[in-house]
């Protein structure tokens, strides 16, 4: 089960930003991504996957993907290809209603009307998914404080939030070798300058400035990826890539490149922006 779980979360991360690019061609998102609120899947239409990380779902139509809510109850009357995981919330499956794949349950026993179907099985987290509940709480606890940071920078620099999703749209490619540099220059000078008396404090105030550095890098990574996604509100987009990057960075073995690769390019989005700013 819990590599059925993580394999419904990650199919998610890379369908959502491959959706909502395809959207802004022809305004048809085949993914329902919520953080706050309800879904409604009517009868006459089709998605690929539903996540939601606080609210309802209610599933008239067909859902092609998985179905994934955090706090919030889910109704099947239509019909599920993929997967349904509630975490805190019940699931509910009406006389028509059909899962093609397994249900997941944390919290609350699903209902089965008399009449549904469900090809695979109706599973509980055992103690075995216990890290995956773990591994929630950390990406929860870690992405509220990169929100916070993020929130923060929006609200002092709006501007340069902007300049920021310029650069990534118009010099990705620089902007990645330039953090892949910085990245490691940085340290490399710091370390250097303690071989001098004069460059001590120059290395001291370089090795304690790199973590918020990086925290940055990585907050600003998210927001140019939000923006690619959402092209209205900053906080919102911020939220969005901040959030696709997390459950990304779960991703066993590969989510640390992930993360690493975040900070690399929002380093390099910084330090291009920057440059770009004083021309």
């Amino acid at each position: 089960m819990r590599r059925s779980l993580l394999a419904a979360l990650l199919l998610l991360c890379w369908l959502v930003p491959a959706a909502n690019a395809s959207a802004e061609a022809d305004a048809d998102d085949d993914d329902r991504v919520v953080l706050v609120g309800s879904v409604l899947v009517d009868r006459t239409e089709t998605v690929d996957n539903v996540i939601v990380v606080n609210g309802d779902v209610l599933v008239r139509g067909t859902v092609t993907g998985n179905v994934i809510v955090v706090d919030g109850d889910v109704v099947v009357r239509g019909t599920v290809e993929g997967n349904v995981v509630t975490v805190a919330g019940l699931a509910t499956l009406g006389r028509a209603g059909r899962v093609e794949g397994d249900i997941v349950y944390a919290d609350d026993e699903p209902v089965l009307t008399p009449g549904a179907q469900v090809t695979g099985e109706v599973k509980k987290f055992d103690a075995g998914d216990a890290g995956i509940l773990g591994a929630i709480g950390t990406f929860i606890m870690f992405t509220l404080s990169m929100f916070l940071l993020g929130l923060l920078l929006l609200l002092l620099a709006p501007r340069g939030a902007d300049a920021v999703a310029r650069t990534a749209k118009e010099k990705p490619g620089m902007s990645a070798l330039v953090g892949l540099l910085a990245f490691f220059l940085i340290p490399i000078i710091a370390i250097a300058a303690f071989f001098t008396v004069v460059g001590i404090p120059l290395g001291i105030v370089l090795l304690l400035l790199l973590l918020p550095l990086y925290a940055i890098s990585y907050v600003t990574a998210a927001f140019a990826l939000g923006r690619r996604i959402l092209k209205g509100s900053r906080i919102l987009a911020f939220l969005v890539g901040l959030v696709i990057l997390g459950l990304l960075s779960l991703i066993p073995i590969a989510g640390g490149l992930i993360v690493f690769l975040a900070i690399v390019f929002g380093l390099g989005l910084l330090l291009v922006t920057l440059f770009r700013a004083r021309s």
